[in-house]
């Protein structure tokens, strides 16, 4: 097909306005090379999701250490969802104006350092802060690898590895676990939070060989650096490839060059609106009633007469069929498409909350719970991948962050409010509260989700 024919069709002349960055991007084969990408991100994912999941372990020995009311364990258990909440935010403006790769390392300085320092709290209000501080550097890493994930991987692939870097999260759920069950009952919970914050520096050194988002240079304008970082990713792709790359479509999307920046009010102009407003309800009702159950999984466990280790122990093996779960998401979301996998997971995420709050037995206790987190960890791999696929390149960070942030306030209400349910109204209705959560969230994609699947990230946008 010519050049002249493209133009004819609707489609943008090859060359034309930029660095062909679309097609040269999407006419690489998936490597070694960009596999070693996503594996260094997601190691990062891990211990970042490791220090998050840690509160569910530990929230009821720190409970007991310093004899905390139910409304201050209720605060600490959301110290860190709402450092998140600053962190994604202020994160994904500051990605979409001075690049992926320095605050990225940026946040794993703050979230490592806040958990060494949450070992050597003092008081409830030190740990308080400290829990906060490390919650910024959290909320500032997951939207800024979304972005990158998205932006390197190819579309045929990109759904699925963002869904198993989200994968990553339950495996630092079990591994959080893990550690708190074999170190709590001999050395008590302030080891736990010192081995987590150590392999940030492990993890800020290696991350130094991910290179510059080159889709995030050209929409800033930076045309010699996008080249300069294409090159080298052709260069080294190749290299892993073992062969000539093939050529480079002459037919495809527009580049997205020198856009300029780009504000948090227009998510809210005619062209984003919609999705603005479906991704925002989404992440809001999902946390509210993800955390409002998670948080507080452990506690309720020793409520009912399990002893803190056998709360523990439940917990653990309950998170182990999150991993099944979130090779289930990362096969589906592109087998079936976004919008049925996220619709789907979420929906039987409510449901199995819905049963978990109900079982009466201990046998009950841990069926419900294997279902339960085995849909929650799916859930949350396919509403990754879905989210960064909604908006450019200047703004996906930005889009991702605030996100991100209105789920961090429904996972700030989740926690708090648990207190006054299962004093008013009893545990069960916890779980039912979170059930209805998630069939809101479901609903909302299904009415006003766009479907993004095999869909290049320049047509999306466009």
């Amino acid at each position: 097909m010519s050049k002249d024919v493209c133009v004819d069709q609707g489609f943008p002349n090859f060359g034309q306005n930029g660095l062909n960055l679309p097609q040269r991007m999407e006419r690489l084969p998936l490597t070694n090379y960009q596999r070693s990408i996503f594996l260094i991100i997601a190691t990062a994912w891990l211990f970042d999701s490791m220090d998050l999941a840690m509160m569910t372990f530990l929230l009821a020995p720190i409970s007991k250490a310093f004899s905390l009311t139910p409304g201050q364990t209720g605060f600490l258990g959301s110290a860190s969802l709402a450092g998140m909440a600053f962190g994604a935010v202020f994160a994904g403006i500051l990605a979409d104006r001075f690049g992926r790769k320095s605050i990225f390392q940026t946040s794993m300085i703050v979230w490592g350092g806040a958990a060494i320092l949450c070992s050597l709290a003092w008081s409830y209000d030190s740990l308080l802060l400290f829990r906060f501080i490390l919650g910024i550097g959290m909320g500032a890493e997951f939207p800024i690898a979304q972005s990158i994930v998205s932006e390197i991987i190819p579309a045929p692939c990109r759904g699925k590895y963002i869904a198993l870097l989200e994968g990553f999260w339950p495996l630092g759920f079990i591994l959080a676990g893990v550690v708190s069950f074999l170190l709590v009952p001999v050395a008590g919970w302030r080891p736990v939070f010192l081995i987590t914050g150590l392999p940030a520096i492990y993890v800020l050194i290696i991350r130094r060989k991910v290179p510059e988002s080159p889709r995030w240079y050209e929409s800033r304008g930076y045309l010699d650096e996008a080249e300069k970082t294409i090159q080298y990713i052709e260069g080294q792709v190749e290299k892993a490839y073992g062969r000539p790359l093939p050529e480079p479509a002459e037919c495809g999307y527009a580049d997205e060059v020198a856009k300029g920046g780009f504000s948090l009010w227009e998510l809210f102009t005619s062209k984003y609106r919609v999705r603005t407003l479906m991704i925002w309800t989404l992440w809001f009702f999902a946390l509210l009633g993800y955390y409002g159950i998670t948080t507080w999984m452990g506690k309720l466990l020793v409520d009912k007469g399990f002893t803190i280790t056998k709360s523990i122990e439940f917990v653990l093996l309950m998170s182990l069929w999150g991993v099944p779960g979130f090779f289930s998401a990362a096969y589906l979301v592109e087998k079936l498409g976004r919008k049925p996998a996220v619709a789907g997971f979420v929906v039987l995420s409510g449901v199995a909350a819905y049963f978990y709050g109900q079982a009466s037995s201990q046998s009950q206790v841990i069926v419900a719970g294997a279902f339960m987190q085995f849909f929650f960890f799916g859930m949350w791999s396919v509403i990754y991948a879905y989210t960064p696929e909604l908006f450019p390149t200047r703004a996906r960070a930005t889009a991702c962050g605030s996100a991100s942030t209105l789920g961090r306030i429904g996972a700030l209400l989740g926690p708090v409010i648990v207190p006054v349910i299962v004093v008013n109204y009893g545990m069960e209705s916890v779980f039912s509260l979170g059930a209805l959560a998630f069939v809101i969230a479901a609903l909302n994609v299904i009415i006003l989700g766009p479907e993004t699947k095999g869909k290049v990230l320049e047509e999306i946008s466009q």
